[in-house]
């Protein structure tokens, strides 16, 4: 069934196999992705074409910075002639979301983004609503213009579980787009499945082994970016600030079982963990002062920490 979706989304994505494998693993493991990208990487039309495929509901908000609390949850209205208020609910209630350039919002806006995204509840007045599953959240940001945006809180950027950075296609992906939208236009996307599936792939999801080494080495690879200098990595210790949280551990342990399901295997490999853990941690490192004056990546601090780790 998973092969079968990816097949009918590529008949749309050209290339971005990163970012098809990402939103899949976010379906099925019930997590939420923030997509950094400059304009026009087919983001906007990922998400659409797995809801079509999936014959789901899926909305997109524009973040700007007007945009107010209730513009993306509801809100209470009052009708003059029967003189009671109803309930108009926002565009969050749907399945899969797209939040595009999240960070041109202001806080308070992207705090009731977060909270639904961890609650999966909608509170409006003083009536609670629960979001129909599955719940997805594709959030972006564009790395290129940073004048009138801000910044999303460390702790605000751990509700996601994955952080993916796209890059251009190849030459020769870029030229089968530009056949495809300028002479042919796209195929027609159909729908290959629908919830149910997505209820028997939750399931599948969830009998996923991991065996006992698997987890040590997922966990010495968190434990790693918080104390460095306890795997023979004194030189990088300088460099973090403060390493993932908890919630990475779960995060990165959702993450491996669902790529091993993708990957058409029932247990998880120390290659399903290394396909995952980069996602899984940029976006949780905060690095120190020094890091950044001498352009130390986050990247570059997971590459040393795997290379440091004996793998099972």
């Amino acid at each position: 069934m998973i092969k079968t979706l990816k097949t009918e989304i590529q008949k749309v994505i050209i290339g971005q196999e990163d970012l098809v494998d990402h939103l899949l693993i976010g379906l099925i493991a019930g997590g939420h992705i923030l997509v950094e990208s400059v304009p026009g990487l087919a983001k906007t039309t990922a998400i659409n074409t797995l809801s079509k495929a999936l014959g789901i509901q899926f909305k997109r908000i524009q973040f700007t910075p007007d945009l107010l609390p209730s513009d993306l949850t509801g809100a209470q209205i009052y009708n003059p002639k029967t003189g009671e208020f109803s309930v108009k609910k926002g565009p969050i209630f749907t399945n899969l979301l797209l939040a595009d350039e999240i960070n041109r919002a202001p806080a308070k806006v992207q705090a009731a983004l977060l909270e639904v995204m961890a609650e999966r509840q909608v509170t409006i007045a003083d009536e609670s609503f629960k979001l129909d599953q599955p719940f997805l959240v594709m959030a972006t940001q564009n790395p290129v213009e940073q004048e009138g945006t801000y910044q999303l809180p460390e702790a605000q950027l751990d509700r996601f579980m994955l952080k993916t950075v796209l890059d251009y296609n190849t030459l020769d992906e870029e030229l089968e787009v530009v056949r495809r939208v300028a002479i042919n236009g796209f195929e027609q996307v159909e729908q290959v499945a629908d919830i149910a599936d997505i209820v028997k792939i939750r399931q599948q999801f969830e009998k996923i082994y991991v065996d006992d080494a698997v987890q040590n080495y997922m966990l010495k690879i968190i434990f790693a970016t918080r104390y460095p200098q306890d795997y023979g990595l004194d030189s990088i210790k300088h460099y973090i600030e403060f390493g993932a949280s908890p919630r990475a551990s779960i995060d990165l342990y959702k993450a491996s079982c669902a790529k091993a399901l993708i990957r058409g295997n029932d247990f998880v490999t120390p290659l399903d963990i290394a396909s995952v853990v980069t996602e899984v941690l940029q976006h949780r490192i905060v690095l120190s002062y020094q890091a950044q004056a001498e352009n130390m990546s986050v990247k570059a601090i997971i590459k040393q920490i795997l290379e440091a780790i004996p793998v099972p």
